[in-house]
C-alpha cells in the first residue's frame, strides 16, 4: 500500500507537529489493517525558518516512524512560504485480512478509538484560546499511532474501517456509508470529547472543517432533535490524526472491547449501522 499525507503546522511545538505529522500519514495504512515499512520525508519550509526548528521537526517525525516500526530511507524538501511536514508512506497488508471502508453491515456496531475535538483545540491553541493542559492533552491523542487500535481491529475481525482526519467523524463516515450501501447512526452522547473542546465550539472557536462538511453532507445527513449544536459541529469539524472509525458485528463487539482494553486504547461505541435509508449519517439525540 502507498498513501501521502502533509500539513502546516497544527501546534506550536515543533517537535510534537513532526510527531503529529508522522502519526497522521502513518494512519491511513492502520486504516486497512497494515503494517508500514518506509516512509519518505516530504517538506517545505522558508528559508528565514531558524534550522534548530527545522531540526525539532524532523527529530519529532523521525521518532514516531521509528516506533512504528518503519525506516526513513529518504525523502524530498523545498524552500515554501510556511512550514509544510508528512511523509509517504509504503506498507504491507494480508489480502485476506485486509480493512476497507466498503464492509460495513447493518447490525454492525461503531466504535472510535480516539476522542473528537482536535478541530476546536488546535484552532483555539492558535487563537491563545486553550488552556496548555487542554493542549497538551490534544497533542498526545494527535500524536498516538492507531497501530494498537488496527491490530485489535484485525484481532477481533471487524468489518470496516477508516481513520477520521480532514473530513471529519460525520464525512469519513459517510464514505463508508457510501461505500458499504447503508447508513451510520450515531448517539450523540457516547462520542467522546475532548476536554475544553466543546466550550471551545461552542464559542465558535472552529476549524473550517465544520462548514465545508456541513455543506458537503447537505441533505445526506440527519441531526437529531436536541442534539447540542457544539456537538454537532465537533461531529462535522476537521480532526488531525484521528482515531479509527470500526465496524464490527455486534456478536463481535465484547471481543473488540477487550482487544482494544488490552492494548490500552479507549473503547467507546459510538452507534451502529443501519439498512440504507434517506440519509448516509444520523446523529441521534
Amino acid at each position: 500500500m502507498l498513501t501521502v499525507d502533509f500539513f502546516p503546522p497544527v501546534v506550536d511545538d515543533p517537535e510534537m507537529y513532526g510527531a503529529i505529522a508522522a502519526s497522521n500519514a502513518l494512519s491511513d495504512c492502520y486504516a486497512m489493517g497494515g503494517k508500514p515499512l518506509t516512509a519518505l520525508c516530504v517538506a517545505g519550509f522558508p528559508d528565514e525558518l531558524d534550522r534548530g526548528i527545522v531540526a525539532a521537526i524532523l527529530r519529532g517525525g523521525f521518532a514516531k516512524v521509528a516506533e512504528a516500526g518503519a525506516v526513513v530511507p529518504g525523502g524530498h524538501t523545498v524552500r515554501h512560504s510556511e512550514p509544510m511536514f508528512g511523509f509517504a508512506i509504503t506498507g504491507e497488508v494480508d489480502p485476506a485480512r485486509m480493512l476497507t471502508n466498503a464492509g460495513a453491515k447493518p447490525g454492525d456496531a461503531l466504535y472510535l478509538t480516539k476522542p473528537l475535538g482536535c478541530g476546536a483545540i488546535t484552532t483555539g491553541i492558535k487563537r491563545e484560546k486553550t488552556s496548555p493542559a487542554h493542549a497538551r492533552a490534544a497533542m498526545d491523542s494527535m500524536a498516538t499511532l492507531n497501530a494498537r487500535a488496527a491490530e485489535a481491529a484485525v484481532e477481533a475481525g471487524a468489518s470496516a474501517s477508516t481513520d477520521v482526519t480532514g473530513f471529519g467523524l460525520l464525512g469519513h463516515a459517510a464514505n463508508v456509508a457510501r461505500a458499504s450501501g447503508v447508513t451510520l447512526a450515531f448517539d450523540a452522547a457516547r462520542l467522546p470529547i475532548l476536554d475544553g473542546a466543546r466550550e471551545l465550539a461552542a464559542k465558535g472557536v472552529l476549524s473550517g472543517g465544520a462548514a465545508r462538511s456541513r455543506k458537503a453532507l447537505g441533505d445526506e445527513a440527519e441531526y437529531g432533535v436536541g442534539v447540542a449544536p457544539e456537538i454537532v459541529s465537533i461531529a462535522l469539524d476537521a480532526e488531525t490524526s484521528g482515531g479509527l472509525l470500526l465496524s464490527i458485528p455486534a456478536a463481535r463487539g465484547a471481543a473488540l472491547e477487550k482487544a482494544l482494553a488490552s492494548r490500552k486504547v479507549p473503547v467507546a461505541r459510538v452507534g451502529e449501522v443501519e439498512k440504507k435509508g434517506r440519509f448516509v449519517v444520523r446523529l441521534r439525540g
